[in-house]
């Protein structure tokens, strides 16, 4: 199990020394735009590096969405990702669940999470594996509470799709985060990263604001617990200034 942080998207090498991350996770493009990534200029230096590399997909990215003007370029933007995010050498693309919007039915969003790995597949797979992360609120995602998440997987656990725990975003959805490592993986059978952030949120808010570790409102010791219990590599989203505490705390608190 490795610990490291969300960086910034132009330097991760840089960042990943200041804050003695041995994972970096990080944007190749605009997330909140459809830009197709550029190369990125550390990609010698990530590839020479020891770090493990995680790429976060943009956060317009809706696959379950029943408009073709976003499902059709979600699509697109995921494969194009996948294959940036391969020439740096990452392990994962993290995709947010998605939803459908209100009166439309959770079926045919689930329906279309499937469409789109079956056709991948069929295509030759993704460059790099596609970690489905759960998200925070929504009365229509895919992968806010566990029973949604559970009929996700039965539309694309097949196709080898991987999760992606966010902490933050399961408390916000009001899952109890003790023995969350082995709810999760009734289901889905698998973690291939971990989001360990806190929130500056209550329990069961639906909002997605990550706090860091110690100043949130999630006791420490059970986002520790998490992190000792995953078996995966780690990421903190947590705010900047706070990442390399974070790490260091993660570190003395998880037993390694």
């Amino acid at each position: 199990m490795r610990i490291g942080a969300h960086v910034r998207d132009d330097d991760p090498v840089g960042a990943a020394a200041e804050r003695g991350a041995e994972v970096v996770q990080f944007f190749l493009s605009d997330p909140q735009g459809w830009k197709k990534p550029k190369p990125h200029p550390q990609t010698e230096a990530l590839l020479a590096s020891d770090l493990e590399v995680f790429v976060h997909a943009p956060y317009m990215i809706n696959i379950a969405s029943l408009n073709n003007k976003i499902r059709i370029p979600s699509r697109k933007n995921v494969v194009q990702h996948a294959e940036a995010a391969a020439t740096v050498g990452a392990k994962g693309l993290i995709v947010h669940g998605g939803h459908v919007t209100k009166g439309e039915d959770p079926a045919e969003g689930f329906a279309n999470w499937r469409k789109f790995f079956e056709r991948q597949v069929a295509e030759g797979g993704f460059a790099v594996p596609v970690l489905i992360e759960n998200t925070a609120g929504g009365d229509g995602a895919m992968a806010r509470t566990f029973d949604s998440l559970k009929l996700l997987w039965d539309a694309v656990g097949e196709f080898g799709a991987g999760f992606c725990l966010d902490t933050c975003h399961a408390f916000a959805a009001g899952e109890d985060l003790v023995g969350i490592v082995d709810r999760v993986k009734a289901i889905t059978g698998r973690i291939d990263l971990v989001h360990l952030n806190s929130s500056r949120d209550e329990f069961g808010s639906s909002r997605d604001r990550h706090d860091n570790i110690r100043t949130g409102t999630i006791d420490a010791d059970q986002l520790a617990a998490v992190v000792a219990t995953a078996g995966c590599p780690v990421v903190v989203e947590t705010p900047d200034e706070g990442q390399a505490d974070d790490i260091a705390f993660l570190r003395d608190h998880a037993g390694r």
